[in-house]
């Protein structure tokens, strides 16, 4: 990393750090604090990748733990030191599960944009394949769904010590299952996963065209579901809008219960910062810390980044911390926090311009075809363009349910294939609703 870093940056960041583990996916770098970890995550992992590539000439994923939330390997001998206390016995077992240790139940701020699916959360771990089997959990990215997946899988594991909980990405399945097929090992394989208590899979929608692999978790999916094992699955779109996925997989996603991780109001924002800070004895003024608020609104991950910068700029540089510091010191963050806002508000007024037709015809009840097209692309837009849910979609658009909003979607998805003078017009309106 002295290669790839400034000297100040290495030695601020790095030089406390260490390799705590390293199997064939995946490196763990132990680092002294939640503060270290966010601003690595943040700032280095790609020069930190092509650090792991140089040495170990393959593609190992790193993943940065805090020390202390791990049992000590001791190199002198060939198994891991068995610590006495039941929390590094429970730490350990999350660790076995690829669960991390600080995306608990306790850590993760409730709102109104989570509300739901962080109580959905807390059903399915205390009664696993009972209700809500399976738990579909959706939303952008940096919203907190693998954060409330790690935190069902510790609170099974703290009410049933001895179940099996598995916790991986789409990606981290299909490696496997490929590299089981190479070696004859699928016997193994199967076994591994048709047998967990709890198996929670992120990111599932990038099992969409790999149809051997979608295939065998298809088979998974239905042995677990019949021996009442608990499924977690996220994704970054509802299971029905997931591209080129097999329609009797979509069915049984939508079985059992869907929930939507929206972008968090002000308040949880605010919530979200002042624990972070807590949590960091990080120490930082209102007047910022509402700026950051204010300013950073679609992607929590990227609103605990933020903070992680502006608190160690101000442990550096005490009292003379400002708002027109910060904006400077965020200026990149900022930019690409701000390069989409477009509403449906501003969709619908571009749409209706580009169709020549009133804006009231889009939330009216007409049916006539230039109309009835002009708003299934003004749909198919908002769902693209902003953050808003299904729902809001719809309430924007005279009250229609979700349903409509999907079919909307999937009509104008379907005539940007087919034509393309529509995939033209829609070009057209997406580049100039992102200008504005």
């Amino acid at each position: 990393m002295k290669k790839q870093v400034s000297s100040d940056a290495y030695q601020r960041w790095f030089s406390a750090a260490y390799c705590h583990s390293i199997s064939e996916t995946e490196i763990e770098i132990s680092v002294p604090s939640d503060i270290h970890q966010v601003w690595i995550e943040t700032n280095f992992l790609p020069e930190l990748q092509v650090s792991i590539s140089e040495i170990l000439d393959s593609v190992v994923q790193p993943k940065i733990v805090v020390a202390g939330q791990e049992v000590v390997i001791d190199e002198s001998c060939d198994e891991p030191q068995q610590a006495s206390s039941e929390p590094a016995k429970q730490t350990q077992k999350g660790k076995n599960a690829g669960l991390n240790p600080q995306f608990t139940f306790d850590r993760f701020v409730v709102g109104h944009n989570s509300e739901f699916a962080h109580a959905a959360s807390i059903g399915v771990a205390a009664s696993t394949g009972l209700a809500y089997n399976p738990l579909f959990i959706h939303g952008g990215s940096g919203l907190g769904k693998t954060h409330l997946m790690h935190a069902i899988g510790h609170e099974m594991l703290s009410r049933k010590p001895n179940a099996k909980v598995i916790y991986l990405t789409s990606e981290k399945f299909t490696n496997e299952f490929i590299e089981a097929v190479k070696k004859g090992g699928l016997d193994k394989f199967r076994k591994k996963y048709r047998r967990a208590d709890l198996l929670l899979i992120d990111d599932i929608q990038f099992l969409a065209g790999k149809e051997r692999t979608e295939e065998e978790f298809f088979h998974t999916f239905n042995t677990l579901l019949d021996l009442q094992s608990q499924i977690v699955m996220s994704s970054d779109c509802p299971a029905c809008e997931i591209k080129n996925f097999n329609a009797r997989m979509i069915s049984r996603f939508e079985s059992g219960l869907t929930v939507e991780l929206q972008a968090p109001m002000m308040e949880t924002r605010l919530a979200i910062l002042k624990k972070k800070m807590d949590e960091w004895k990080a120490d930082v003024p209102d007047e910022i810390i509402s700026f950051i608020a204010d300013k950073i609104r679609s992607n929590v991950r990227r609103l605990e980044g933020a903070l992680v910068r502006v608190a160690t700029f101000s442990s550096l540089g005490g009292s003379q911390i400002s708002v027109a510091r910060v904006e400077h010191l965020l200026r990149d963050i900022l930019r690409e926090e701000g390069a989409r806002k477009v509403t449906i508000d501003s969709i619908q007024k571009a749409v209706s311009d580009h169709f020549d037709i009133s804006l009231a015809d889009m939330s009216s009840r007409r049916r006539p075809s230039n109309i009835a097209f002009a708003r299934q692309v003004a749909m198919f837009l908002s769902r693209k363009l902003t953050r808003s849910s299904l729902m809001e979609i719809g309430d924007a658009f005279g009250g229609r349910d979700h349903g409509t909003v999907i079919h909307a979607v999937k009509k104008v998805e379907s005539k940007i294939l087919a034509d393309t003078s529509v995939r033209d017009t829609v070009d057209l309106l997406d580049a100039m609703l992102q200008r504005r």
